[in-house]
């Protein structure tokens, strides 16, 4: 459309020059000229008027619209969950397990070497499958320990890793998580908790780091058939990971996943209660 219209125009122009030089000049006029120029003056009212029908046209077409400016998409508001929870001085661990949860609470203050390292543990998903595979409740309940990697390869990327101990702030209590060590600063993965009161691993060096406050039910669940035999087994599962535990132990509890969560007492109390109520709607 706008290229006919710059078409007439041009023909216009020319048409309208040659009506100037004819106004210039009309005495050289032919008789075959002056019908030339009044041939050639009906053409250019054929013309205008054609011209002014194209701008008619042209001015009834819709607007194009102007483009769009690109939105941009609005930023989710961070949740307060998705903060870096792992900064904070009182962090929460779920270790689901294969009798069921187990929440512990860690406390940078009580041992901040210990925690960093569990942090960077979890991270890695080095517990993924590890076992507990030393379960003591003979001749009285003692502890639960694990921390050996399911994949010897993993084990063995961490064996030399150690690092320094943290002093002994709290009492190893039942309930408490604890690393085990050959000495002074020999601590590197392995866990264990306390399943009554060990105060005596206080004087010894053994600095808990946090402690279980959901599931301890479970961590009292454990099977503990073996009870210490592994442990003086450890360079084999070491070196060969769970395959060695299912065929020299089978039957061990595991630990599926170590995540870290956002958890607080109000919340358990709430799940008891509704747990509760369920359980006595049921006996009615």
């Amino acid at each position: 459309m706008k290229k006919a219209v710059l078409v007439i125009l041009a023909i216009a122009a020319s048409v309208a020059a040659l009506a100037v030089w004819q106004q210039l000049a009309p005495s050289r006029l032919t008789a075959a000229q002056q019908e030339e120029q009044r041939q050639a003056a009906q053409d250019m009212e054929a013309i205008e008027a054609a011209r002014q029908e194209t701008l008619n046209d042209a001015a009834d077409l819709p607007e194009e619209a102007p483009a769009a400016e690109p939105q941009q998409e609005e930023e989710e508001p961070v949740a307060q969950e998705a903060q870096n929870i792992t900064d904070q001085d009182v962090l929460h661990v779920k270790f689901a397990t294969s009798k069921g949860d187990v929440v512990v609470e860690l406390h940078r203050d009580w041992a901040p070497r210990g925690v960093e390292r569990l942090v960077e543990l979890i991270r890695t998903g080095y517990y993924q499958d590890a076992k507990f595979f030393r379960v003591v409740t003979r001749p009285r309940p003692f502890v639960v320990q694990f921390g050996i990697a399911a994949d010897p390869a993993v084990s063995a990327m961490w064996r030399e890793r150690t690092i320094q101990d943290d002093p002994v702030k709290e009492s190893n209590v039942a309930g408490t998580l604890t690393y085990a060590m050959a000495g002074p600063n020999t601590r590197t993965t392995q866990l264990f908790i306390n399943l009554s009161d060990n105060r005596n691993l206080d004087g010894m060096g053994f600095a808990p780091i946090g402690k279980v406050v959901e599931g301890m039910d479970v961590v009292r669940s454990f099977n503990d058939q073996y009870q210490d035999a592994p442990t003086s087994r450890q360079m084999q599962i070491q070196s060969q990971g769970n395959a060695f535990l299912d065929g020299q132990f089978p039957g061990l509890d595991y630990i599926t996943s170590a995540t870290f969560v956002a958890w607080s007492p109000a919340e358990k109390d709430e799940e008891e209660a509704a747990s509760d109520e369920t359980a006595e709607e049921s006996a009615e």
